[in-house]
Formats: C-alpha cells, structure tokens, sequence
C-alpha cells in the first residue's frame, strides 16, 4: 500500500458516517429526495467583508486590523454590508509543546496577552463584534502554511523547533477548530491547501530537516496525480469539527484550494466559499485568469456555498481609483459571479472614489441578491462577453464586458436576455443610473476593459415560468458524470507574478471541463439535438443526477436527446424525472441522431425535483446531453 492510499484509507475510516463524506448507496443516480448542497454553515449569500493579505501578506497586526475595521465604519462601507473582518497569515508565533496549543504572537496583537501566557484572541473579536463585525482567522489544512511554504522571507513566520512550527490543522482540527470558533469566537475560517501541496520529499526545506515530509496530496500541475479523495476527506473533517463547535452552524468555512483536487466538484457539499484558481494579482490579465475561472461554473454555486475567485484587488495598480473603468469591471464582474467581495485594500489609504466603488448599493444588491443566481454567458469569445443574472424580484442584470485594451463594439438582443423581442426593454445603468429603452436589440460601444452594467426589465419570453437555466441558484449537478476530471482549458492564461515566464509556461490546471452548464454543453458548445438548437437548456454528461429545488411551480418540461456535439454515440441515454424520491416521468433509451423527445411531469407539491440522464454504466468519457428547453411553470 502506498503512503498516500494509506492516508485515503486512514481519512475514509475517519469520516464513516459523516453526512455526506461516505455514501453507502451503490449507485448515485438513484434519486435522494434531498438537496445534497451543504447547509452546516451560514451564507445564504456571499460573505462580503475585509482580508489583511493582499494588503499586508503576513506582516499584519493589531493596529492595521483595527484601522481598516474603523475604517469600513467611517466610510459606511460596513453598514453597506462588508461585516467580516479577516485575519490572514501571520498572526502566530509557534504551537505549543506538549499540549500542542496555538500561540498568538502577541508583538503584533498586544490584546491576546494573557496572564497564564497562553494567550488569546478573545478580546479582539469581542471588540469586533461589539462593532458589529464577524471575525475571520486563516489556517493550513497541513501542518504548515503557505507563508512557511512559499514566502518565507515574508514578516511573522512561526518560531521554535520544527514541531512547534507545525501550525497547520494537520492533526489538530478538533483541537484548532475549539480553538478559534469556540474559545476565542472566530466566525469564520480560512483553510489554505499549501501544507498538502509543498512539502514534498524533494522540497530543500523538508531535505534540510526544517519541515516533516507530508505527501503531496496536491500536485497543482498535474490533476491525475492529486489523491482528491484524500484532499476532500481532510476538509470534510474540518466542517465536522466546525458543525460540532458551532451546533447552531453560525459560521463560515472558505476553502482555499486555488481550483486544485478537482474541488469545483466537490466543494458545495463541505464548505459556503470555495477559491476557483490561483491568487488573485493587481494585473489585467490575472483577474482575467481568475474571472474565467469562475464563470463557467454557474451550476456550482448556490445559496450557502460559493465560488470564490479570490479577494477584490481593487484600489491598487490597473485597478486603483485612477483607473475608474478597470476598478468598476472588477467590483462588478465579480458582484455578477455572486463571489464573496473580501476587500483586498488597505482601508486607512481608502479615498471617497474608492469608496464609492466599492459601495455602489445598486452592484452591491447584485452580489447580495437572495435567490443567489451566478450569472450565465449569453454571449462568450475573447473579446465580448455578456452575462445575465435572474434576480429574486423577476429583473435581470446584465454586465456588457469588454476584455480587450482597445474600443469594442457589441450588439444586447432580447434573446440573450430571455425577454420578449417585441415588447419594450428598460435598461438602467448601474454606475451612472442612466435610463433607455429598447425593442429586439441595442447597439452598445464599450471603452477599453469597460463593464457595462445593467437593470433591465422587460416582458418574459417565457411568462407562464422560468427555464432552469435562468436559475442557476437552484439547480445541483449532484452528480455531473464527470469521471475523469480534466483541466479547463478555455481559462485565460495570464502570466504569474511571482513567476514571470520562468519554467514552460501556463496551462490549464483547474478540473472542470465537461461539468454542468447552464444554455451550452459541458464543453462549452451550442445546445444542439438533432438539429434543432436550443438557447435555452442545462447541457450535462450522461450518467447525471441534477437536483433543482422547487418553489411552488406545478409543471416541468424539456425537450431531451444526446447532444450533437457527441463524440462516442454509440451508447443510448434514458432521462428520468423524479420527484421528492418518485419517479414521474421517464423516456425510452434515446439513441444519438434523433430528433429530441418532450418529458413532461407533474410538479405540483414537490420539494426536489431530480433529473436523471442514465447512459451506459462504467463509460469513463460519457457523451453530452441535453435537457434543451427546460422549464418549470406555474
């Protein structure tokens, strides 16, 4: 047995029993009647609030926190709703032995003091929550972080012999979790992924004897190399011990893996954020990398579990308040992904530009809206994007986003917003409050790197319901038929910092390719089934289980086949509908080539809905389908 299947084994045993860690079904496209997305913490919507790293990395302490945090109430921004206050790498000085408590370095936090000398950050976060604020610390899933791993000569790196420099999770979770959400009241944890990925045999700081050998577990590069069940079975022993040190589940779990061990997939079901690449940087090209690597993973977020592509940058370099048209991309590209806005800034420097962006009201509602729909491409290529968001009221927001550094012009139909093309639309422009109208389709001009951001309204196309894709919110690929995770390759590939062009170059790194998606296939195709094209379905593998949540709709329906984009088309799929664990509907095994077959069943009083597209067992690359047109109606 390897060391690394050992470890698998060690942490399965670990989680047995654990809801939704070990599943004894045999075969999960049976119908669970439940909605699978993680409900053990609280983030209904994204967390929005403030983090130390980007403007500090680990050099950070007492004073800076506390201006910054008084900051967000002098500038209202607080009250606009960035309530989290995040501690991040740097604040301890060294585990302790033998009892293995965490010691905070108390040069830089004066108020842990303690008498016994154990020190304690109690006193801070009962400063913050008497100012209205959640408090926020960051750890390692490993036993050491990534300030050990990758920027050592960075400020407050943990002291003492090796073990008492152990100051990641590894082996602690129930010690360390007590710890910082239950002894000294944190609300929420980051937990990096950096101690699983670094320490390999061959790293000179675990040659030299300064850090144990641990894995890797994590091969960044290299996706098939990655033990993702060991990497998951560790976050999930963080979420128990969360749920067993908060019962009344009032925290927040931000999992930090930069996109590796194919966590897009498996994300949702253990923790409310989730990082979907590498880190942010303050360049055009990188917010690209990381927007890119969010956006076509609509399906994966949900009300309590989001995808995160990394703290805003915004304030500094191609993004600070001299650069107004970059700044506002950023703040709404990523209030249209519903990520997590964690301000990056250092908020004693914030001047009244700045904060007008970061607290536009109408972009920050986008981000907060309740019925926590990630944005869908309607129109996708390098240059043009445009993305429209079905918010809880019925309108919708549309972002017009120019990538390039030169002028572009775009043309808006009500076709991709799925509003009538012979009714009037409203558009009002969320930076300027600038109201227009059109019918059938507007011409826009963007400037370079320019978001046009939008409210519109406008008769539904569809008025007796929605179509699932315009609920991404709602909608769970359970089980996406994904077997062998593959890297994105449609990820912007933007030169690293910290590396420059050492080594061969970027690649695609993160799983992904071939998930779910909301109006195109899993590979980012036309809907498209004998023929008849569909802009308006939920494209999935074979071998799929999608659950959607209700809410109060009487009937549901689609037009269902193999996609034409198919590859393999030997094998036919049989699509089933299922309600609250019934099945309601079904279709005869459908071959690949014809035209699409209409499923149709009876929703009324059903809390999930479950659609199965059922193909051949044991395929391990399973053909496209596509559930074109589905709807549910009143």
């Amino acid at each position: 047995m390897t060391r690394r299947s050992a470890i698998a084994g060690i942490i399965a045993v670990a989680l047995a029993g654990v809801t939704g860690a070990v599943h004894a079904q045999t075969d999960a496209l049976t119908p669970t009647g439940r909605w699978s997305v993680d409900a053990r913490g609280s983030a209904p919507v994204p967390p929005m609030g403030w983090n130390s790293w980007n403007a500090f990395n680990s050099d950070i302490d007492e004073e800076k926190l506390m201006a910054s945090a008084n900051a967000l109430v002098r500038t209202g921004l607080a009250a606009k709703g960035y309530r989290y206050v995040d501690i991040d790498d740097g604040w301890w000085l060294k585990r302790r032995m033998p009892d293995g408590r965490l010691i905070i370095r108390t040069d830089s936090f004066p108020s842990a003091i303690t008498a016994d000398g154990a020190t304690s950050f109690r006193p801070l976060t009962d400063r913050l929550h008497a100012m209205g604020f959640k408090a926020g610390i960051y750890s390692d899933i490993g036993r050491n972080s990534c300030g050990q791993a990758y920027t050592s000569n960075f400020a407050h790196q943990p002291v003492g012999t090796r073990d008492e420099r152990e100051v990641g999770l590894y082996g602690h979770v129930r010690q360390d979790i007590g710890l910082f959400m239950g002894e000294w009241g944190f609300d929420l944890i980051k937990v990096d992924g950096c101690g699983i990925r670094a320490m390999s045999p061959d790293n000179p700081l675990v040659k030299s004897g300064a850090y144990r050998v641990l894995g890797p577990l994590v091969d960044y590069d290299t996706l098939p190399r990655t033990d993702i069940a060991a990497v998951r079975g560790l976050y999930e022993s963080v979420a128990t011990a969360l749920g067993e040190t908060r019962p009344r589940h009032d925290y927040v779990l931000s999992i930090c893996l930069w996109g590796a061990a194919d966590v897009r997939s498996w994300s949702r079901f253990v923790g409310q954020m989730s990082r979907t690449s590498e880190d942010l940087s303050p360049t055009w090209e990188r917010m690209l990398h990381n927007f890119d690597s969010a956006v076509r993973r609509e399906l994966y977020a949900h009300p309590g579990s989001w995808n995160d592509p990394d703290m805003l940058y915004v304030g500094t370099g191609p993004f600070a308040a001299d650069h107004p048209v970059e700044a506002r991309s950023h703040m709404a590209l990523w209030a249209m992904l519903d990520a997590p806005l964690m301000i990056g800034f250092d908020m004693r420097k914030a001047t009244p530009a700045l904060v007008d962006i970061l607290g536009n009201p109408a972009i920050i509602a986008l981000d907060q809206d309740p019925a926590g729909n990630q944005a869908v491409l309607a129109y996708d290529d390098d240059t043009v994007q445009i993305l429209v968001k079905t918010l809880a009221d019925g309108d919708k927001a549309v972002a017009v986003f120019n990538r390039t550094a030169a002028p572009a012009d775009a043309v808006l139909t009500a076709e991709q917003i799925k509003l009538r093309a012979d009714a009037d639309i409203t558009l009002t422009d969320l930076w300027t409050g600038e109201v227009s109208h059109f019918t059938g389709e507007d011409a826009l001009h963007l400037a370079p790197h320019q978001t046009m951001i939008l409210r519109i309204k406008g008769a539904r196309e569809h008025a007796a319901g929605l179509y699932l894709s315009e609920q991404p919110g709602r909608v769970n690929p359970a089980i996406d038929g994904v077997v062998e995770p593959e890297a994105d390759p449609l990820i912007h590939r933007g030169t690293l910092t910290w590396r420059s062009t050492r080594g061969d170059g970027e690649h695609p790194h993160y799983g992904g390719w071939g998930g779910a998606r909301a109006d195109a296939t899993p590979y980012g195709q036309t809907l498209k089934v004998g023929g008849v094209v569909f802009h308006s379905g939920i494209g999935v593998l074979a071998n799929s289980r999608l659950e959607v949540r209700n809410a109060g709709f009487r009937q549901f329906s689609a037009r269902v086949g193999i996609d034409d984009s198919a590859r393999d088309r030997h094998a036919p799929v049989q699509f089933l509908v299922y309600g609250d664990g019934r099945l309601l509907a079904q279709t005869s095994p459908l071959p690949f080539g014809g035209a699409p077959t209409t499923i149709a069943a009876d929703i009324a009083g059903v809390r999930i809905i479950e659609l199965v597209a059922r193909g051949e067992a044991g395929t391990r690359f399973p053909d496209p389908v596509t559930w074109g047109a589905a709807v549910l109606d009143r």
